[in-house]
């Protein structure tokens, strides 16, 4: 994950300018492992910057997501999300609160079945689903013990 600084220098390379607005994106984005909605980010620029327009945070994710610089993800939870990681990695989500988390795979080898002759696979997303440890936790909590159904 680049640090603002590092965006600032991608942006002036492309020749594109570095406003507060941009600044203000770079900087609710680092350090950011939740894997934010452009809403989210919005949320947390809109804090420091009381007249950013969302549609001018979803154009700097946008210009960002173009760079290479962020992951725009669709992980099927309602809302694209953005990740700051690049590196190559998968993703965890919990089915219960929606939460992504960042997952190393070893040895991955995927064999698409009925490919069409000649399509070129250039990436391989893996997205593993289940329930995370703090909504299994509040599960288990809310689920009385012992508790047995009868059945006539």
């Amino acid at each position: 994950m680049k640090s603002p600084a590092e965006l600032t220098e991608v942006f002036r390379r492309q020749g594109l300018k570095v406003t507060p607005q941009r600044l203000a994106v770079f900087a609710a984005l680092h350090g950011d492992c939740s894997h934010p909605t452009a809403d989210s980010v919005y949320r947390t620029v809109v804090r420091d910057l009381p007249t950013v327009s969302l549609r001018t945070v979803y154009a700097v994710l946008t210009e960002l997501s173009e760079l290479g610089e962020i992951a725009s993800i669709d992980v099927g939870t309602g809302a694209t999300r953005f990740d700051p990681n690049v590196d190559g990695h998968h993703h965890v989500v919990c089915d219960s609160c929606g939460a992504i988390f960042d997952v190393a795979v070893d040895r991955l080898t995927v064999s698409p079945l009925g490919s069409p002759d000649g399509f070129d696979i250039r990436s391989t997303e893996v997205v593993f689903r289940g329930q995370c440890g703090d909504c299994r936790t509040t599960s288990n909590l809310s689920t009385p013990n012992n508790t047995k159904t009868e059945s006539s």
